[in-house]
This record gives C-alpha cells, structure tokens and sequence, in this order.
C-alpha cells in the first residue's frame, strides 16, 4: 500500500520473513503471467479434522514502512524488518483469504478486493478457480471487521454479489459502529471513506445481514471469538474438528516480524493501540498454549503457521510447504 492510499485500503501491512516449522499443508499454484512476469501462489490447503481450510491469495500492495509503528523509533523499527529481510521503503502487503470447507458446506472468511482494489489485487476469483471452489458454492461470507481489504470483495464494482448464495454475517459492535450515521457524520476525514463504503457493500441487502455476538458458534464448526482493537468489533474465527482446531485471525496483527515479535508495538492501522496490544497478547497466548495453527490474513503466502513465546513477545513459524494434504 502506498502512503497515499492508505483511506482507500485500510489494511495493516505484512512483510516477507519467518522461519519454518512442519505441519499439514498442501499447495497448488494457478497459471503464471502469459508473460511469465507474476508468480501467482494460488491456493494452499490445510486440514483439521475433517474439515478443510484452503488459504487464497489476492495480491498485494506496496508500501513504506515510515510511520507504521506509531510506539517506537523509526529506526528501530527499521532494522527489525532489516533483520527478517525486509527492505523498509519497499514493504508489500499481501492479502490471504480462507474458505472453510465442513462436510457439504462452504464458509469464506473476508472476501479481499474482487475488482475494486488497486492492480496488484484482485487474484482471488482466478486462485478460487484454480482450488475448483466455485463462488456459487459458498454457503456463508464470515467477516472478521470493516475494512475495505476484508469487505470489498463481497460486492463487485457493478454492485452484484460476488457470492450470490451466501449468507453474509458481520459482528454485531462492527455493524453498530461503521453503520451509524451519527457516528459518521462526526468522523475524522480518514475514517469517512469505510463508513460511505460499509454502505456500499451492506446496504443494498441490509436487512439479509446477519448480526452476532462472538463467543459462541456461527455455523456449525465455526466459533467467533472477540479480538478487538484493531476496530472495534474486529472478531477471529476459531474452526473445531474434533480435538482439532485452527485459528484464523483477520488483523489481529499484520507483519509477523514485527507485531508478532513486538506485540508492544501499536500499529498505524490499530484504532486503539492499546487494546490491540491486549488482544495480540491474550490470542498468542492461547494459540501459542494450544499449538494451535493459525491464518493470518497479512501474513506472507501461505499464510499458515504456528506461534510459540519467545521473551516479552512470540516467534511465528511459517508452516512448511508439502505436496499432499
């Protein structure tokens, strides 16, 4: 992301390093570029229990890392990206979206840009095509928060559904805050773009939306757990399998080699900085307890990993790649 796209986007950014640790992964990638320019990572796919979770890419953008951790030093915060091979003045973020497969139904969690966002976005129907999911097929949209990354994607820009069977559920304290026109008109102009585009995606079907409270199932298989901070109802999913789980975290945190590592660390993009913090450390905690593998929505393809306590903070492992699942 650009500085000057930033009211456009609203995402948290990502980086590129993480070490390596084993787990149940597999992966496929679409077709290059006919010009054999873009690598398109596609699909990855992981299982827990008998569900199936397949992460897909939509791209990425670009941005500085000037001004992204608003706590600390720039320098410091610079060398710690120097550290993981981060080039701070070309940082990308990419964006990694889960579809959950249980017995004969199809949850997506968040929904990227489809064709609204900048050029280097918009991969999610192709790698979707690629991993045989078809949009028709999808049962629920689950959305983790209000941000255009994550929200965009539900409505294409001739303002059709991209997934024109699914049921669409949003946390009720996101709902009750972007979809409040007092609370609009009253925003900073920084905030104003997502509230106009809350209206564009939800409000040409508002009363089909379905609201809820975390802390307990959405569909079967599926638990909402509250993980604010970011904004404020920002809402993980926790999929169970049996005695298997899985979280997928939304923006919890962004570039691992920073707010997993520094989870002190306040975010440009984290609403309240310090309930993030809060949110970051109660999470990695459990999941970190429970060995439990986690997507990340900002993380670097395939987006699936492990975390474990590493000092004040977390140490993120990239889940190896392998050819089965």
């Amino acid at each position: 992301m650009t500085d000057t796209s930033r009211r456009t986007v609203l995402a948290a950014s990502a980086g590129l390093g993480a070490s390596i640790v084993t787990g149940p992964v597999a992966a496929q990638t679409a077709a290059p570029a006919a010009d054999g320019t873009r690598q398109q990572p596609g699909f990855y796919r992981i299982k827990v229990g008998d569900a199936e979770i397949t992460v897909l890419h939509d791209g990425f953008v670009g941005r500085r890392a000037q001004g992204l951790v608003r706590n600390a030093a720039q320098p410091e915060v610079e060398e710690q990206l120097r550290t993981h091979f981060v080039d701070p003045e070309a940082m990308e973020n990419p964006y990694n979206i889960a579809v959950v497969t249980i017995g004969a139904r199809r949850y997506i969690i968040d929904s990227g840009f489809a064709d609204n966002g900048p050029p280097t976005t918009g991969q999610l129907a192709a790698n979707m095509r690629a991993a045989g999911i078809d949009p028709a097929s999808i049962n629920a949209v689950l959305v983790t928060h209000f941000h255009g990354d994550h929200i965009n994607g539900i409505r294409k820009k001739d303002g059709t559904l991209a997934y024109p069977n699914a049921e669409i559920h949003v946390p009720e304290a996101e709902w009750a805050f972007w979809m409040d026109d007092t609370r609009m008109g009253q925003a900073p102009e920084g905030q104003r773009g997502n509230f106009a585009l809350a209206r564009r995606v939800f409000g040409p079907n508002a009363g089909d939306v379905r609201r809820f409270t975390p802390g307990g199932e959405i569909v079967p298989g599926i638990q909402a757990v509250a993980t604010p901070g970011h904004t404020p109802g920002h809402t993980s999913f926790v999929v169970t399998s049996g005695s298997a789980k899985a979280l997928i975290q939304g923006d919890v945190s962004g570039i691992p080699s920073l707010f997993v590592e520094r989870p002190g660390w306040h975010s440009m993009f984290d609403m309240d900085g310090a309930a993030a913090e809060a949110t970051r450390r109660r999470t990695y905690d459990m999941a970190a307890s429970e060995r439990m593998p986690i997507v990340g929505y900002h993380f670097p393809f395939p987006a699936v990993g492990r975390v474990s306590k590493q000092g004040d903070g977390y140490r993120f492992g990239l889940a190896q790649w392998r050819s089965t699942i």
